[in-house]
Protein backbone atom coordinates (compact mmCIF):
# COMPACT_ATOMS: atom_id res chain seq x y z
CA UNK A 1 0.00 0.00 0.00
CA UNK A 2 1.17 3.15 -0.90
CA UNK A 3 0.05 6.29 0.65
CA UNK A 4 0.94 10.15 -0.02
CA UNK A 5 -0.34 12.65 2.55
CA UNK A 6 -0.42 16.23 0.83
CA UNK A 7 0.18 18.66 3.67
CA UNK A 8 0.36 21.99 4.73
CA UNK A 9 2.22 24.01 6.99
CA UNK A 10 0.66 24.71 10.52
CA UNK A 11 -2.35 22.54 9.80
CA UNK A 12 -3.08 21.14 12.77
CA UNK A 13 -5.29 18.45 11.09
CA UNK A 14 -2.44 17.18 9.20
CA UNK A 15 -0.90 16.54 12.11
CA UNK A 16 -3.44 14.47 13.31
CA UNK A 17 -3.57 12.43 10.12
CA UNK A 18 0.18 11.69 10.61
CA UNK A 19 -0.90 10.44 14.37
CA UNK A 20 -3.43 8.30 12.84
CA UNK A 21 -0.87 6.45 10.47
CA UNK A 22 1.62 6.24 13.18
CA UNK A 23 -1.19 4.26 15.50
CA UNK A 24 -2.42 2.28 12.44
CA UNK A 25 1.28 1.19 11.80
CA UNK A 26 1.31 2.84 8.22
CA UNK A 27 4.01 3.65 6.00
CA UNK A 28 3.59 7.23 4.22
CA UNK A 29 5.17 10.14 2.32
CA UNK A 30 4.56 13.39 3.39
CA UNK A 31 4.18 16.54 0.08
CA UNK A 32 4.31 19.71 1.65
CA UNK A 33 2.38 21.75 -0.26
CA UNK A 34 4.06 25.01 0.15
CA UNK A 35 7.27 22.97 -1.11
CA UNK A 36 5.52 22.27 -4.88
CA UNK A 37 5.72 24.74 -7.72
CA UNK A 38 2.58 26.76 -8.58
CA UNK A 39 2.16 24.37 -11.92
CA UNK A 40 2.84 20.76 -9.38
CA UNK A 41 -0.21 22.56 -7.09
CA UNK A 42 -2.35 23.37 -10.11
CA UNK A 43 -1.56 20.21 -11.88
CA UNK A 44 -3.06 18.21 -8.49
CA UNK A 45 -5.86 20.08 -8.09
CA UNK A 46 -7.35 19.43 -11.35
CA UNK A 47 -6.56 15.76 -11.47
CA UNK A 48 -7.82 14.99 -8.01
CA UNK A 49 -10.10 17.80 -6.98
CA UNK A 50 -8.10 18.51 -4.28
CA UNK A 51 -9.89 21.23 -1.82
CA UNK A 52 -8.13 20.84 1.54
CA UNK A 53 -5.61 19.67 3.67
CA UNK A 54 -4.49 17.32 4.45
CA UNK A 55 -5.26 15.57 0.90
CA UNK A 56 -4.86 11.44 1.19
CA UNK A 57 -4.31 8.92 -1.81
CA UNK A 58 -3.44 5.46 -1.63
CA UNK A 59 -2.40 3.66 -4.41
CA UNK A 60 -2.64 6.96 -6.31
CA UNK A 61 -6.79 6.68 -5.43
CA UNK A 62 -7.84 10.22 -3.85
CA UNK A 63 -9.05 9.01 -0.34
CA UNK A 64 -9.78 12.42 0.79
CA UNK A 65 -9.18 14.43 4.42
CA UNK A 66 -8.87 12.86 7.65
CA UNK A 67 -12.59 11.64 8.26
CA UNK A 68 -12.35 10.00 5.32
CA UNK A 69 -9.05 8.25 5.65
CA UNK A 70 -10.22 7.58 9.39
CA UNK A 71 -13.09 5.81 8.19
CA UNK A 72 -11.34 4.10 5.33
CA UNK A 73 -8.84 2.31 8.18
CA UNK A 74 -11.98 1.74 10.72
CA UNK A 75 -13.64 -0.61 7.68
Amino acid sequence: MEIVIYSSVGCTYCDRIKELMQRADKQYTEVIWQNLSGDEQEDLQMKYKMHGFPFVLIDGEAVGGLVETAKLFLE
